[in-house]
């Protein structure tokens, strides 16, 4: 298995990155105010450790949900697991500071939609404000709060669909691929996706050379 990991890497950063974003917008600390220590600089966003350790423990307890006795230290130390949370949170600010270059904004529209369908706030499959205003207490998060971070989350989904919406399949990509419809349709939508994040790890780590990035691993070391 931890050969098998190790092969697939590559498409571990579009994975930590995908469930980082639906995760650490609930779990981003304390009240308005973070005091936590920074753990990283990404030009002038900061990444507090409180943020950091909050989404390190997601994943390392997602993982011992998914693998049960067989994710142990070994396996941890062989994803690199502390790394690649960091790089995916450091990632996730590289992409929105360059959607607010290019201009992108989260209308108040969207912002309501995306919070509405959202199910953590949802009870018998309809929107209940109280649920979510206790949710958010629970958590201890005010309203706008959340709702600032929530638009920056939207607001990075909109940045990473302009860059994967890029991306095509020519004849040459499909050129003796074979099989039924349904079996071409897979094989086809698993080689866009991975022409998807090629371009998307290649697009960051373009930007990442314009962005000063500064690290305090004895953080989380």
């Amino acid at each position: 298995m931890l050969q098998f990991m190790h092969k697939h890497a590559k498409y571990f950063y579009v994975f930590f990155f995908l469930v980082i974003i639906s995760f650490i917008f609930l779990y981003v600390g304390p009240l308005d105010q973070n005091q936590s220590p920074v753990v990283a600089e990404v030009g002038k966003e900061k990444i507090p450790l409180d943020e950091y350790w909050r989404a390190y423990d997601r994943f390392r307890n997602f993982y011992k949900e998914m693998y049960k006795e067989k994710f142990d230290k070994k396996m941890e130390e062989q994803l690199n697991l502390k790394q690649k949370v960091l790089e995916t949170l450091i990632d996730e600010r590289i992409l929105r500071i360059e959607a607010e270059k290019l201009g992108l904004k989260v209308s108040d529209r969207e912002l309501q939609e995306a919070i509405m369908s959202d199910p953590a706030f949802k009870r018998d499959g309809v929107f209940r404000r109280d649920v979510y205003l206790q949710t958010l207490r629970i958590n201890r998060l005010t309203p706008g709060y959340y709702e600032s971070m929530k638009r920056q989350e939207l607001l990075v989904g909109k940045m990473r669909a302009l860059i994967e919406g890029a991306v095509v399949l020519t004849d040459e990509d499909l050129k003796g691929l074979k099989g039924d419809e349904s079996y071409f349709n897979a094989i086809r939508d698993a080689m866009l996706r991975d022409k998807q994040q090629k371009l998307l790890r290649s697009y960051v780590e373009t930007l990442k050379k314009s962005i000063n990035v500064k690290i305090n691993t004895e953080l989380i070391s």
